[in-house]
């Protein structure tokens, strides 16, 4: 019995009891919910569902835990329900209902843990986003692997995501790229406000490469040629990094489209609509204030130039019109300023900045490596980049560590640890439990132990201590999802599969033997254990597949 369906027969049994004593099922909710108390010794499931309809139906709490106990008991795979507190249900499930989980999971499969918890929500997802004047830095390469799991836990749990990069490839940043590609080719120095690091003389070279009579021409069609064939090759390399880190986005959005598309002037034109915009010292305002904001900011300047946060409203606006209902930034730790210009923004074009928006910030992340940080890149020379964060620890340890923590948390990733072949390495003692029930499943059918069929499968016999740990622990997984998700917080997928899944398992494996032994006959205990080892393994690679990460069957 999964946790869902025991939730099912506690609110059944709260209409049972409704209807004995002639109270107002209407006041009862269209769902409920059981969760797994602190103290295994209370039982294995506990529900509050007496607490919460107490008062609406006048009834003592503990008198109206009392009825539901006594119904919830009379259920099948029930064994006892007990009242703790002033009305807490902590139910026990008989070695059956318990057991029966470890079917449901392994014919479930890769559907596992997934729910429509989220369905009818069109949410746009925005991250990285890095400017393509350089490599992706270690900051960047954080939400990549957030983003890519939350991504991955937004579908799972039944919304309608789109993801986007969204690709910086007009204004003052470019032009400085672009000099400093054009100083590179002729062998100057880097400009004073321009971007160091071989890969800028690597792009110089490429770009030569391609246009021989580049440096004949004069110096502004040198620098625009530089900024068009650098800023391609940039970012062909930005994707190609972020691809083979396991990150594919559905849009990649160029700025430089927003301006030549019109679309600056139609928000201009919307936000003038509702109100919000005014001419002062020669330049376009949008009266921000109004909504929080610490000032006005300014649209168009007196120059008429468009400003940064002109193309911001303008990509907003371009996002709702596609149909987004929410969207979702992800944005690094200097960006916090931007919040209150942005929910100010929304709420001028008319939207609800708690409803419409959506912004997540994430802290710094150090490479240390022998107590000391690893500063500098050797290419990029001022940054850790992507590349080097997996050449330091491999794909899967980087992918795996920086969604381990809460992104608002700043991190140290330690190269000794994350590369170490031991438990005590977060990525490997997860794997290893992938790897380990997969070696379970190669040796059963190297001495003729299978599941069998399911109606021959025996779950009544999963009744050791050991094994009711992991069930209940496997059990949690689709909730698990569901929270991370809504919560915007894949850490809790890791967490759970290192502290609660991973650990049941050795426990398990230590405890209860799945494999005969010499001459001993197969056995339907064997055969249940097979199920419980090939349910784990479906969590595992479950949970490992919405971080990113690859669930090996060897290590």
């Amino acid at each position: 019995m999964t946790p869902a369906e025991l939730a099912e027969v506690v609110l059944a049994a709260a209409h049972a009891v409704f209807t004995q004593r002639g109270l107002d099922p209407a006041v009862l909710p269209g769902e409920t919910t059981v969760e797994r108390p602190r103290n295994p010794e209370h039982g294995d499931y506990a529900s509050t569902l007496a607490l919460q309809l107490s008062k609406k139906v006048g009834v003592p709490p503990r008198e109206l835990a009392g009825a539901l106990a006594d119904e919830l008991g009379k259920a099948p795979g029930v064994k006892s329900v007990e009242i703790a507190g002033p009305g807490f249900l902590n139910i026990r499930l008989d070695a059956a209902a318990a057991g029966q989980l470890a079917r449901v999971i392994v014919e479930a499969g890769t559907e596992y843990g997934r729910s429509d918890r989220l369905a009818g929500q069109r949410i746009n997802l925005e991250f990285v986003s890095a400017n393509p004047t350089g490599p992706v830095h270690i900051g960047g390469v954080r939400w990549a692997a957030v983003g890519d799991a939350l991504s991955r836990l937004l579908r799972a749990t039944g919304a309608d995501v789109g993801t986007e990069y969204y690709f910086n490839d007009a204004g003052s940043q470019i032009d400085r790229f672009a000099r400093s590609l054009l100083a590179a080719a002729k062998g100057q120095p880097v400009p004073e406000d321009g971007y160091g690091g071989a890969y800028i003389s690597e792009i110089a070279a490429e770009v030569q490469a391609r246009r021989p009579d580049v440096l004949s021409l004069d110096d502004a069609q040198a620098q625009e040629v530089f900024r068009v064939e650098g800023v391609a090759l940039m970012f062909d390399e930005i994707r190609s990094s972020l691809r083979d880190f396991g990150v594919e986005f559905d849009t990649y959005f160029n700025e430089k489209d927003l301006h030549d598309r019109g679309e600056l002037d139609l928000a201009l034109t919307r936000l003038r609509e509702q109100g919000h915009v005014f001419e002062a010292e020669g330049a376009t305002w949008l009266r921000t204030t109004e909504f929080g904001d610490d000032k006005d900011r300014v649209l168009r300047k007196s120059n008429g130039e468009w400003t940064y946060f002109a193309a911001d409203c303008a990509y907003y606006l371009d996002k709702r019109e596609r149909g987004f209902e929410r969207v979702v930034i992800m944005l690094g730790a200097d960006h916090h300023g931007y919040i209150g210009r942005m929910r100010a923004m929304v709420a001028c074009f008319g939207d609800d900045p708690d409803r419409n928006l959506e912004i997540l910030i994430g802290q710094l992340v150090n490479l240390v490596r022998d107590g000391t940080p690893v500063r500098m890149s050797k290419r990029a020379g001022t940054v850790v980049t992507l590349e080097d964060l997996v050449d330091a620890i491999g794909v899967d340890a980087a992918r795996y560590a920086l969604a381990r923590y809460s992104s608002d948390s700043p991190i140290d990733i330690d190269v000794e640890l994350w590369t170490r072949a031991t438990r005590d390495n977060p990525v490997y003692y997860v794997q290893y439990v992938a790897a380990r029930t997969a070696g379970v499943a190669r040796n059963a059918a190297e001495v003729g132990l299978t599941r069998g069929d399911a109606d021959a499968f025996r779950p009544e016999l999963l009744s050791h201590e050991k094994e009711n740990e992991l069930l209940k622990a496997l059990a949690e997984f689709p909730s698990v999802v569901a929270t991370a998700a809504e919560l915007r917080e894949p850490h809790r997928v890791a967490r759970y599969l290192e502290e609660s899944v991973a650990q049941a398992y050795h426990r398990f494996y230590d405890n209860c033997r799945i494999l005969p032994q010499g001459d001993e006959e197969v056995s339907d205990l064997h055969r249940a254990r097979l199920w419980l080892n090939d349910a784990t393994r479906t969590v595992i690679a479950n949970g490992l597949h919405l971080l990113g990460v690859s669930a090996p069957e060897r290590m």
